[in-house]
């Protein structure tokens, strides 16, 4: 069945058009569609998954940069989150899979369209690939994601020009000030942001400075499964 979008925000319902690559289990592309049909749940539910990308930024004393998902978001509104996390487009440039530049690309694009960031800010060659996560998430019974997330790390100091429509709030937070985050159950936590931060990211954090260390290239972490 497909769902009345009128109810939702105008601006948030036009970008459920933008067309997300459609991956298998190894993120090998094997065609498109709508960010609408990758994000309903009946059809995650058949196995259909996109590429995604989430940029973790930390400024100059390492703190880390969150954002607030706007009340206008239709997927996980209001949740705390990383810095950003999006799609790459079905277009030539964020489709390009060598050295993820493409993933790269709309890293770049998707934190001036969220935080006002300038591309000049957060070179395309400053973003650290990490790794690759899989994870499935429910949103409210009728949205959810399934992704295969490419990980980023960037240390920038930013000038943010905030997009209501995205973001409700921001701040930079230590690794102390994260976990009491966590730990009070008042916060809202997106839960691909969960997962990442209960297997992998305070450990990179602790590394940052020496973050290339950290890399595994290679493999597909596959969170939140039965299996992994």
């Amino acid at each position: 069945m497909t769902p009345d979008l009128k109810e939702y925000d105008e601006e948030q319902v036009r970008l459920m058009g933008e067309m997300c690559i459609l991956i298998d289990e190894n993120d090998q592309r094997i065609g498109a569609d709508s960010k609408k049909t990758c994000h309903l749940m009946e059809n995650i539910n058949q196995g259909l998954l996109h590429r995604a990308f989430s940029v973790f930024l930390f400024d100059s004393q390492n703190r880390l940069l969150l954002q607030q998902r706007a009340s206008e978001k239709i997927t996980f509104p209001d949740m705390w989150t990383n810095t950003c996390c999006s799609h790459p487009l079905n277009k030539p440039d964020e489709l390009i899979e060598e050295e993820q530049l493409g993933a790269r690309t709309a890293a770049q694009r998707k934190l001036g369209h969220e935080l006002g960031i300038a591309p000049e800010q957060v070179p395309l060659d400053q973003f650290n690939y990490l790794t690759r996560i899989h994870y499935l998430a429910p949103s409210d019974g009728l949205w959810g994601e399934h992704e295969i997330d490419y990980i980023f790390f960037i240390k920038a100091n930013v000038d943010l020009n905030v997009s209501p429509n995205e973001v409700r709030d921001v701040k930079y937070v230590t690794p102390e000030e994260l976990k009491a985050m966590f730990a009070d159950e008042s916060v809202p936590m997106t839960p691909w942001f969960k997962l990442i931060c209960n297997t992998f990211l305070f450990k990179w954090w602790a590394n940052i400075d020496n973050i290339s260390a950290e890399k595994d290239v290679d493999t597909i972490h596959r969170l939140g499964f039965d299996k992994n």
